[in-house]
């Protein structure tokens, strides 16, 4: 399960493990929003609420990526989840054709570089890599 927590001024990515029974869907599950600055201590359940899931590219197998929204324990949107009001929006207008695209960028760092950036300097000029 993968989610982006409330960290300011930049939420990161916080994900945990769940065994699912072969055959079964992944299902709303919970975590400890005070951990992830989305709640306070005193009442801290937020839940994770599966929008999309993957084979795990690198694990392999029946390995998958469960990629959520955050709520609140009554089932609407966390205040963090700015995904649900862009969801919204596309059912709202979802007959029209988009004139624009949303898309998310990550970056994989090894030894506090960008992956497969040399020890010293830049990498050559962008052409054959995105």
């Amino acid at each position: 399960y993968i989610w982006i927590h409330g960290t300011e001024p930049e939420p990161l990515m916080r994900s945990k493990t769940r065994i699912i029974r072969d055959g079964k869907e992944p299902e709303i599950w919970g975590f400890d929003g005070s951990s992830t600055n989305q709640a306070p201590g005193s009442n801290s359940d937020c839940v994770l609420r599966p929008v999309f899931v993957t084979p795990d590219p690198l694990r392999g197998g029946d390995n998958l990526l469960v990629l959520c929204e955050v709520e609140l324990t009554d089932f609407t949107p966390h205040p963090t989840n700015t995904r649900a009001a862009a969801r919204t929006v596309a059912e709202k207008y979802a007959d029209m054709t988009p004139m624009f695209g949303i898309e998310q960028e990550y970056t994989f760092f090894k030894d506090g570089r960008p992956y497969g950036w040399p020890e010293v300097g830049y990498p050559a000029p962008q052409g054959p890599y995105y």
